[in-house]
C-alpha cells in the first residue's frame, strides 16, 4: 500500500468509531488486508488491478467475518444484539479498507488543498452502529465546497469496489452547508444525519458537521421534530394495517416493531442528546424497568429481523406464515401444552409489540410535561376544564392520581380509575399507568371476591358506552388478567391460522366492540336483526360477559368451548350474575359455534337443519343472544371475514329458527314447502301456457321444490324449456344479497356431472361456496352453483364468458380437470406452514332423507372436485354440497344418497369410502406440494 501522506493528527482520527458494544476483537485486520493487497500486485500495478486485488482481498475477509457471525448466531440465536454490532463493524473495516485504496493507492494526493478535504460518515441505521444481516450501507461523503475532481474519483472508486463486494450502498456527497439545508427541509435526512457516526478521512470536517447540527439545526427544533416523527410514525403504521396483533407483522415497519423502538430513541436522542439507549435512564425519560423493558423488546425484534435477513438470504421484515414457523425453530422455540412452538413464538413477540406501545406513550407524555412536545389537544385549554373526583387530577388532558399514597390505600381505585376515565372522556396519564402495572399484587383473591369490584368491572362493559378502551388499557396494563386470572393464558395468545386476523385477547376486544357499536345503532343497515334484537331489549349483562368468555379456553389441548363453558361456570357467580344468568352465559361459551356453523356448514333449506337448530336452542330468548354472539364473534374475526353471504345465512336460519319456537311449523314442514313452491312457480309462469306449466311441475321431484329458491325454479322452467338431449344451457347472475354469483346448468344428466362442473368452475379460479344438483324425472340435471372470487366476492362479470367456455370444453371432454389440476393446483409458500388433520364424518341423523358427508381439511385448488369425483366414482350421488372456508382451513359438507336413493347406512361402505376419500385427499395435497 502506498504510504500515508496524512499528517498525524489525521491519521489518528481516521479509524472508524467502534459501534457501541461490539466485540474488540472482530478478527479483522486492516494491515494484513492492505498487506495482503500490496504482495498480491507486486508493486506497482494499474488501477483496474488494484481494484481486483482489493475487491478478491475483501471479499475474503468479508466472507470470514459472516461466517463468524452466523457461527455466533447458531450458537446463540438470541445474540442479535451483539451480532448486528459486529456486522456494523465489520462493514466499518471493509469500508475503511475500500476508502484507503480508493484514496492512497488509487488516487493518491500529496499535498491536498483546503478544498480536497474528504470524510466518509455512516448515516442511518448504519450509522447507529446496528446492521442486520441484509441491510443497506447508508454513506455520506462530506466536502468543505463543492465536489473537486480528486474526491469524485475517490468516492466512484470506492464505491465501484463495495459494489463488486455485492454490498447494498446508500450513498450522498454533501457539503456541510447542504447537509444543514436539506435537514431542515426534509426530516428523513435529518433522521439519517441525527445518527451520523464518522468512519474515516478528515475528522474536522466530521466534526464540523456535528457541531453545527446541533447548534444550527437540532438546537430549538424538538417539537418540530417529534411531530413529524408522529406524522411519519401514523403513516407507517396505516399502511402495516394500523394494528398492533396483525397476525403477518412487519418486524421492522409495523406497530410495535424495530422502527417504533428507533424513532423513540431518536427523539430521546434528539431531545436529550443521548449517545446511546443505556442513557435513556439517565435523562430520567424511562426508569430502570423500563429500561430493561425497551432493552428486551429490542434484544427480541432484533433477534426476529436477524433471523428473518438469514433465512430469506434477502432483506425480509414480513413475518410471514411459513417465516414464523421457522424463526420460531431457530430461536428455540418447542411444541408444549397442546399448542405449536410458532404459537408461543408470536405470543412473546405480541407481549414485547405491547411494551413497544406503552414505552411510546410513556416518553411522549414525560416530553409534553418538559413542554418540549404538544399535547394531543391545544385547543382544551380554551374549553371549560372539567371536575373529576377527589384524588385525581388532569395532566395535559389526561387522568393522573394527584396522590399516589393515598390512591393505593384502597385497592378498589385500581379498577376505579377506569371507570373514571370513561366517564370523563379522558385517557390515562403515564404516570397513572405505571402506578397501575407497579401494583397489581393488589389485585388479591379478597378484592377478586368484592362485589363493589365486581359491580365496577362489569359497569366498565356496560355503562359507559365504550368498553373497547377500558378493556384495551386493562389488559394492556395486565389489570385485566389480574382480575380475572382465567384471562391470561389468552393475552396476546396468536392463533396459527389465516382465518383470524389477530391474536385471541385483541379479537375479543373486537367482538365487544362490534357489539358496543351494534348498541349505539351505528350498524342498522349493515345488521338489521341484531339492531333489532338489541333495541327491543335483551340481558345486556349475560351477553357482554359471555362474549368476554367465549374463547378464554383456547390455546389447550381440549375444546375450547367445553373449557370456556367449565370456566364461566366458576367467573360468572363471581362476577356478582344471578344463577339463572350464570347457566346462560355457560350455554352460550358452550355453544357458541353453533350458530355459525349451523348456518355455514349445514344445508338451511333441509328442515331437519332448522328443527334441530331450534331444537338445541329451546328459547327465543337463547336465539336472540346467540345470534348477536354469532355476529359479533365474525365481525371481530379480521375486518374482512363478514359478507353478504354469511348475513344472509344467519339471517335465514334465524328467521326459521325464530317461527318454529314460536310453534309454526309451515318452514319446517317438507310438504307445505313443497306446495308454497309450486304455487309460486305458476304465478310466476302466468303467461305460459297451462299444459307447459303443468309439464314443468310435474317433472320434478320433491327435494327440488325443497332445496332450491323460488327465483330459481323460474330461472331453471326458461333453462329447460325445450331443451335438446345434447345441449348445456346455463344461466349466470350476480347475487348481491349473497356476494356471489349464481349459476344455473341445465343439460342431460349423467354419473360424476357435479365433479366435473366443480373441475370446471374450479379451473378458472371460481370458489364454490354453495352448491345443489338435482335430476328430472325425464332425465336432466337442474344445478345451482354460487360462486365467489378469490377475494370472497362476486365472480367478475368480464370473466364470465371464459368461465362459460371452459365449462363447455369440460363437459365435452377436452379438458380433462384431473390433469389440469396438476399445473394449477398448488399452495402458496407462505400458506404451505399450515397443519390441518383431515377428519371426515357421516351423519344420517341430521337429514330425513339424507347422509350428511362432512370433510373437515386442508383447503387447496380443487379439493372440492377431488372429493366430488370420489363421491361419484363410489357410486354415491350428491345432492347438496355446503362449502365453509375458514382460512386455510374448509369443511365441505355432502348431503348424499346411494345408487337406490337410500342412505349410507353399512358401516362396511362407509369405512371404504372414508378410506377412498382420505386417498384422494393425500394425493392432491402431494400433487399441490409438487407443484
Amino acid at each position: 500500500m502506498a504510504p500515508d501522506s496524512r499528517t498525524p493528527e489525521k491519521r489518528a482520527t481516521a479509524r472508524a468509531a467502534v459501534p457501541q458494544g461490539a466485540p474488540e476483537d472482530d478478527g479483522f485486520d486492516i494491515g494484513a488486508v492492505e498487506r495482503a493487497i500490496d504482495a498480491d500486485l507486486g508493486g506497482e500495478a494499474g488501477p483496474q488491478k488494484v481494484r481486483a486485488a482489493a475487491v478478491a482481498r475483501l471479499k475474503d475477509a468479508l466472507a470470514e467475518g459472516r461466517a463468524r457471525i452466523e457461527a455466533m448466531l447458531a450458537k446463540d440465536p438470541r445474540a442479535a444484539r451483539r451480532a448486528a454490532r459486529a456486522q456494523a463493524l465489520l462493514i466499518d473495516r471493509v469500508v475503511e479498507t475500500a476508502f484507503r485504496v480508493a484514496s492512497l493507492r488509487l488516487h493518491p494526493l500529496p499535498n491536498p488543498t483546503d478544498g480536497e478535504r474528504l470524510a466518509l460518515l455512516a448515516v442511518g441505521g448504519y450509522g447507529r452502529g446496528e446492521l442486520a444481516p441484509q441491510s443497506d450501507v447508508d454513506l455520506l461523503f462530506l466536502i468543505p465546497y463543492k465536489l473537486t475532481p480528486w474526491a469524485e474519483s475517490v468516492i466512484e472508486s470506492m464505491l465501484y469496489i463495495l459494489w463488486d463486494l455485492h454490498l447494498k450502498v446508500g450513498h450522498a456527497s454533501r457539503t456541510v452547508r447542504e447537509c444543514l439545508r436539506l435537514g431542515r427541509d426534509d426530516y428523513t435526512i435529518r433522521t439519517a444525519l441525527l445518527e451520523n457516526r464518522y468512519l474515516a478521512g478528515d475528522g474536522a470536517l466530521a466534526k464540523e458537521l456535528d457541531d453545527r447540527l446541533w447548534s444550527e439545526l437540532f438546537e430549538g427544533t424538538a417539537s418540530d421534530f417529534i411531530e413529524a416523527k408522529l406524522r411519519e410514525r401514523a403513516r407507517r403504521h396505516t399502511r402495516q394495517g394500523g394494528q398492533r396483533y396483525m397476525v403477518e407483522p412487519n418486524v421492522k415497519e409495523g406497530k410495535g416493531g424495530l422502527r417504533d423502538l428507533q424513532t423513540l430513541f431518536w427523539i430521546a436522542k434528539y431531545v436529550s442528546r443521548a449517545n446511546t439507549i443505556e442513557d435513556l435512564a439517565a435523562t430520567g425519560m424511562f426508569r430502570e424497568g423500563e429500561l430493561k423493558s425497551f432493552l428486551a423488546a429490542e434484544d427480541f425484534l432484533l433477534a426476529v429481523r436477524t433471523q428473518l435477513h438469514l433465512i430469506a438470504g434477502r432483506p425480509s421484515d414480513q413475518l410471514t406464515f411459513d417465516m414464523q414457523v421457522e424463526v420460531a425453530a431457530r430461536l428455540g422455540y418447542e411444541d408444549s401444552g397442546g399448542r405449536r412452538a410458532v404459537e408461543h413464538f408470536m405470543q412473546d413477540y405480541f407481549r414485547h409489540a405491547t411494551t413497544v406501545g406503552d414505552l411510546t406513550r410513556i416518553l411522549l407524555t414525560g416530553l409534553e410535561a418538559r413542554h418540549v412536545k404538544a399535547a394531543p389537544d391545544m385547543l382544551s385549554m380554551f374549553r371549560r376544564r372539567r371536575k373529576v373526583p377527589d384524588g385525581y387530577e388532569i395532566v395535559h388532558n389526561r387522568l393522573n392520581v394527584a396522590d399516589p399514597a393515598a390512591f393505593l390505600e384502597d385497592k378498589l381505585n385500581m379498577l376505579r380509575i377506569f371507570e373514571v376515565g370513561l366517564r370523563q372522556a379522558l385517557l390515562l396519564h403515564p404516570d397513572a399507568m405505571r402506578l397501575v402495572s407497579d401494583n397489581l399484587q393488589l389485585i388479591d383473591n379478597e378484592m377478586r371476591a368484592a362485589p363493589e369490584a365486581n359491580r365496577i368491572f362489569l359497569d366498565l362493559l356496560l355503562k359507559h358506552g365504550n368498553p373497547e378502551r377500558a378493556l384495551r388499557r386493562m389488559n394492556e396494563l395486565g389489570v385485566l388478567s389480574a382480575f380475572l386470572p382465567e384471562f391470561a393464558p389468552v393475552v396476546a395468545m396468536m392463533q396459527f391460522n389465516m382465518y383470524h386476523s389477530y391474536t385471541v385477547d385483541e379479537h375479543t376486544i373486537q367482538c365487544i366492540s362490534h357489539l358496543a357499536r351494534i348498541e349505539k345503532g351505528e350498524l342498522v343497515e349493515e345488521l338489521p336483526i341484531a339492531s333489532r334484537i338489541l333495541k327491543s331489549g335483551l340481558n345486556r349483562r349475560v351477553l357482554y360477559v359471555a362474549l368476554l368468555l367465549h374463547d378464554i379456553g383456547k390455546g389447550r389441548p381440549e375444546d375450547h368451548s367445553v373449557l370456556g363453558a367449565m370456566i364461566a361456570r366458576k367467573v360468572c357467580p363471581r362476577l356478582g350474575l344471578r344463577k339463572s344468568e350464570c347457566e346462560t352465559v355457560e350455554w352460550l361459551v358452550r355453544y357458541h359455534l353453533l350458530m355459525s356453523d349451523m348456518a355455514q356448514k349445514r344445508d338451511i333449506s333441509d328442515p331437519r337443519t332448522v328443527r334441530d337448530f331450534a331444537k338445541a336452542v329451546k328459547t327465543t330468548e337463547r336465539l336472540d343472544l346467540l345470534t348477536v354472539l354469532t355476529v359479533c364473534d365474525i365481525r371481530g374475526v379480521g375486518p374482512d371475514t363478514w359478507n353478504n353471504w354469511k348475513a344472509q345465512l344467519l339471517r335465514a336460519l334465524y328467521r326459521e329458527a325464530w317461527n318454529a319456537l314460536e310453534g309454526d311449523t309451515t318452514g319446517v314442514n317438507r310438504e307445505t314447502l313443497e306446495s308454497e313452491a309450486k304455487r309460486a312457480l305458476r304465478k310466476a309462469l302466468e303467461g305460459w301456457p297451462q299444459a307447459a306449466v303443468r309439464s314443468e311441475i310435474a317433472r320434478h321431484y320433491s327435494p327440488y321444490w325443497q332445496g332450491m329458491p323460488a327465483e330459481a325454479h323460474v330461472v331453471f322452467a326458461a333453462l329447460l324449456k325445450d331443451i335438446a338431449d345434447d345441449e348445456l344451457r346455463i344461466d349466470m347472475k350476480l347475487d348481491p344479497d349473497r356476494d356471489a354469483t349464481r349459476v344455473c346448468f341445465a343439460l342431460s344428466d349423467h354419473p360424476g356431472i357435479f365433479a366435473r362442473l366443480a373441475g370446471a368452475l374450479a379451473l378458472v379460479g371460481a370458489n364454490v361456496v354453495d352448491a345443489r344438483t338435482y335430476t328430472t324425472k325425464d332425465g336432466y340435471a337442474t344445478a345451482i352453483f354460487w360462486i365467489q372470487d378469490a377475494e370472497e366476492g362476486p365472480y367478475e362479470a368480464d370473466r364470465l364468458p371464459r368461465l362459460r367456455a371452459m365449462i363447455d370444453r369440460t363437459l365435452k371432454g377436452e379438458v380433462k380437470p384431473a390433469e389440469a389440476f396438476g399445473q394449477r393446483d398448488k399452495l402458496k409458500k407462505r400458506e404451505r406452514a399450515f397443519q390441518v388433520p383431515t377428519s371426515i364424518t357421516f351423519d344420517n341423523d341430521g337429514s330425513d332423507i339424507y347422509t350428511i358427508v362432512e370433510v373437515d381439511t386442508r383447503d387447496r385448488p380443487g379439493l372440492l372436485y377431488d372429493l366430488a369425483r370420489t363421491l361419484s366414482e363410489a357410486n354415491v350421488r350428491i345432492s347438496s354440497a355446503v362449502i365453509a372456508t375458514y382460512g386455510e382451513q374448509v369443511v365441505d359438507s355432502f348431503y348424499v344418497k346411494d345408487s337406490f336413493g337410500l342412505k349410507l347406512h353399512g358401516e362396511g361402505r362407509r369405512q371404504s369410502l372414508e378410506k377412498r376419500l382420505r386417498e384422494a385427499i393425500s394425493a392432491g395435497a402431494e400433487r399441490a406440494r409438487r407443484s
